[in-house]
């Protein structure tokens, strides 16, 4: 089970898909323990190099692919290092921030426990558990075992419900999922819900695919593999494999696809408990509630209905022995990352390797720091706050925002297809929309989680466990504002459409990203236009469907409504015809909304920045280029990246995102001022015949 996350919530810098983020996964791939990787990793970027005309290829015309012309040697020369899956301009900022967390971790954990605060204690011990590799090697499979026992000794489908309630409250996924959510149509109260969940392969279509086939075969002998080193013999796990397959499959093909999920109203089904017991009768849902640490649940959102019926298909005409099979092999892939090194260096070829082309595991101290990240985020980002985030950089920060949220302002006074109805409605949106910059103005109580100096897999699943119950208990109180979806170092933003608020974690408000000592120009096409795409994604295909107060309501007229979705078609159709490799192409319906967002976040952000030089002298160009230029080149330059082919083909399947080299081309195309700085030609690649326009 995994926590869940906001029920909107769209990333925007580098995307969601990175097996690290906590809103895609509960095993994040690049913490997987294991011995430390040969080849070094490269420095961090250093700041003073910020924008070197070497990085350009100049022998690409910038009206021809100027993702290319803009980064071209720089990413010939940054070629992926093994320990990674891709590796881009920022990921320098990523390896600084990774360093401020290890400081802060060993810091923790050297000082003496009695002048230690709770915090520290907690960060402090979690680390020497996580970093106490012999203790590691020398338990195994031990701490995991009376789990397994507990699987082992299933003897009714009573007993099957308890255990599946038990490894969900260890944050342990299998079968659907349980947590809280506001309610889509009521945005002060917090309910329940349940979803689809249980798969081991990174979506439902890699159980269909014929490109996928390989990616199948290699499950098989992976899941074989983890339940031989768990104790089976080599028959047995090859049939617990097949096992597995099987009921993995039945629940994929119930699932709704990616593309269905971004209909918020289809994930809407709020119902009464005993409603959701003709669904499914063969599970005592109040018993389950009970199990899970919920007294009283009337009525619950059961996102995908028909999911649900085929749980209950299952349950019913599945063995116990099997599905014993299946939650052991779930319970195991879930902590893979949290045992020896047999357990460790299997899951790695499998999630990483077959999966994502990384050739090397990371140095086992990156992995705890990204761990601790996940499950410690807040205890752990104040100290990172004090290292990297002055209060100077909060107030340029939240000036930007100002900036461009007065962009779209006036950008909505002057859009030719939204009637004065919709118009009003829309400001009246945007003035309610939350701000949040740098971190929480109240950090997370961490009182109840208990955690000691090993063993590490008890401080993970302790973790785990506190996570799911922090959820829990939200159900039935009144909504909470002020929480935050991301840690203080994240590198990355994003809208929640339930709270209409946008999010700005410290960690991305720095070079390549922003930098004060960077001309505005320079500034406004990087940070600008991600604050801008965060902003205007409370008016994308999904986000336009919640009102001021983030309820999911229709405030558009109905030929607004139309207007829009035609514009909104041309990015679908825009995206449709962009390939990554022969045979594969994006799939338009899935990055609709980030491309929206992309493209109305870098014109607001020029908008915006026209806005500040009112009444200024015209800057000056800096490194040869126009301000007009560094603008276009500053949004360019900070989406720079290499991603292994493997990596990108999942990307290409899972995320709402577009390829690094499509999310600059694509929207640039469009916009009528990028072909006015380059002097490009309407016969150019980089000038679309078609040209959608929203904002």
């Amino acid at each position: 089970m995994k926590n869940a996350a906001p029920l909107l919530l769209l990333c925007a810098a580098l995307g969601c898909a990175s097996p690290q983020q906590p809103t895609s996964s509960s095993t994040p791939v690049t913490t997987t323990p294991s011995a430390p990787a040969t080849a070094a990793t490269p420095a961090p970027i250093n700041s003073q190099l910020e924008f070197d005309r070497a990085n350009l290829d100049t022998s690409v015309n910038a009206c021809t692919d100027f993702y290319q012309y803009a980064n071209g040697t720089w990413l010939a020369k940054n070629p992926i290092p093994p320990q990674f899956t891709s590796w881009g301009m920022s990921s320098g900022l990523s390896e600084s921030n990774r360093n401020a967390l290890h400081e802060v971790l060993e810091a923790a954990a050297a000082k003496p426990a009695a002048s230690r605060t709770a915090n520290e204690q907690k960060i402090g011990d979690f680390w020497t558990s996580c970093m106490n590799e012999p203790a590691i090697e020398q338990a195994g499979i031990t701490p995991l075992q009376p789990e397994l026992d507990r699987i082992n000794q299933i003897a009714s489908l009573t007993d099957l419900q308890a255990e599946i309630a038990r490894l969900h409250a260890m944050n342990v996924d299998n079968v659907f999922d349980f947590h809280s959510i506001q309610d889509a149509k009521n945005s002060t109260e917090v309910i329940g819900e349940i979803s689809q969940s249980g798969l081991g392969l990174p979506d439902r279509d890699y159980y269909f695919k014929p490109d996928r086939q390989a990616i199948r075969e290699e499950y098989v002998k992976h899941v074989a593999a983890m339940l031989r080193l768990a104790g089976d013999d080599e028959a047995t796990a090859a049939k617990g494999a097949e096992t597995v397959m099987r009921i993995e499959t039945a629940l994929a093909n119930a699932s709704m696809t990616r593309v269905e999920q971004r209909d918020p109203n289809a994930l809407y089904n709020r119902m009464p408990v005993t409603q959701l017991a003709g669904i499914t009768p063969a599970i005592n849902w109040p018993l389950y509630f009970r199990q899970m640490g919920v007294a009283s649940l009337p009525s619950i959102n059961v996102a995908q209905p028909k999911f649900f019926a085929e749980v209950n298909r299952q349950l019913t005409s599945t063995s116990l022995d099997d599905w014993k099979t299946y939650l052991r092999w779930h319970l195991l892939t879930a902590e893979a990352s949290t045992l020896s090194s047999p357990f460790v260096n299997e899951n790695f070829r499998f999630r990483s390797t077959v999966l994502t082309g990384q050739k090397e595991q990371q140095p086992r101290w990156k992995r705890c720091v990204a761990r601790a990240d996940q499950l410690l985020g807040e205890a752990l980002g104040q100290a990172y706050v004090d290292k990297k985030f002055p209060p100077a950089a909060k107030r340029r920060a939240t000036e930007l925002v100002d900036n461009l949220i007065a962009a779209l302002r006036s950008d909505l006074g002057t859009l030719d297809w939204m009637s004065p109805a919709t118009r009003q409605a829309a400001v009246a949106k945007l003035e309610a929309m939350t701000r949040k910059i740098g971190y929480p103005d109240q950090w997370r109580d961490y009182s109840q989680l208990r955690i000691a100096d090993g063993p590490f897999v008890t401080n993970v699943l302790a973790g785990g466990a506190f996570g799911v119950r922090r959820d829990l208990d939200k159900i039935g109180r009144p909504l909470d504002r002020s929480e935050w979806g991301m840690t203080p170092p994240t590198i990355n933003a994003y809208n929640d459409g339930a709270l209409n608020e946008i999010v700005f974690p410290a960690g991305i408000l720095q070079w390549p990203f922003f930098d004060a000592n960077m001309d505005d120009a320079f500034n406004y096409g990087s940070i600008g236009s991600i604050i801008g795409h965060e902003i205007t994604h409370g008016f994308d295909d999904e986000g336009s469907q919640y009102d001021a107060r983030g309820n999911l309501r229709n405030w558009w007229t109905d030929q607004d409504k139309k207007k829009f979705e035609e514009r909104a078609e041309c990015i679908v159709r825009q995206f449709d015809g962009y390939y990554v490799e022969p045979g594969l192409h994006h799939n338009g319906k899935l990055v609709a909304g980030e491309s929206i967002a992309d493209l109305g976040g870098l014109v607001i952000a020029y908008a915006a920045w026209q806005r500040s030089l009112e009444g200024k002298p015209r800057p000056q160009s800096v490194d040869g280029f126009t301000p007009e230029q560094r603008f276009f080149l500053g949004f360019a330059r900070s989406r720079a990246s290499n991603t292994t082919p493997e990596a990108l083909r999942v990307r290409i399947n899972t995320d709402p995102h577009p390829a690094s080299k499509y999310r600059v081309n694509g929207p640039l195309s469009n916009m009528p001022q990028f072909a006015t700085a380059f002097a490009c030609k309407s016969n150019d690649a980089m000038v679309r015949a078609e040209r959608c326009n929203i904002w």
